[in-house]
């Protein structure tokens, strides 16, 4: 009696390259030099950052804090900022603690000391896209990715109502 085959795989191509030259240059430049994209960037996380100020934060603003405070964190695994480990620590502390908040009150509400360690891990943010290259931007966009798949310690909202979406 033979062992039964194991089940086949489903069929999934690779990603082919169009200029894998072009790729390569690319991924060795600094994201610093990539000026537009950079500031889209730090307006978006900025815009966020005004809104829950304000008290108008939405899930979304909130989201986009969270995916920020994700890639610091990957960052700071790939050895980017590591002196500066606290301000992710305590930004992450300050994300956790206005959105289980929010699920009471029923709206995004930071407190003085919240808004100042949100601000301090935008600094670090900040201050690591402009010392890393693009490739090792998506490299640390890849690990948040798998670790969200996986369901391990990334930062995520509890769940919240239809209202503060």
């Amino acid at each position: 009696m033979g062992k039964p085959k194991k089940p086949r795989k489903k069929y999934r191509p690779r990603a082919v390259l169009k200029n894998p030259i072009g790729y390569v240059i690319e991924s060795i430049t600094p994201l610093q030099n990539h000026d537009f994209s950079l500031t889209t960037l730090k307006i978006k996380h900025s815009q966020a950052m005004l809104a829950l100020i304000q008290g108008r934060a939405t899930k979304s603003d909130m989201d986009t804090l969270i995916s920020m405070c994700n890639v610091v964190e990957a960052l700071l695994e790939e050895g980017f900022g590591t002196q500066y480990k606290y301000a992710h620590e305590h930004g992450k502390y300050a994300i956790i603690t206005i959105a289980t908040r929010a699920v009471v009150h029923g709206r995004f509400t930071p407190t003085g000391p919240e808004i100042s360690m949100l601000n301090k891990l935008m600094e670090l943010h900040d201050a690591q896209m402009e010392i890393i290259t693009v490739r090792e931007l998506e490299k640390a966009i890849a690990l948040v990715e798998s670790r969200l798949r996986r369901g391990k310690d990334t930062v995520k909202l509890p769940t919240v109502s239809n209202q503060l979406c």
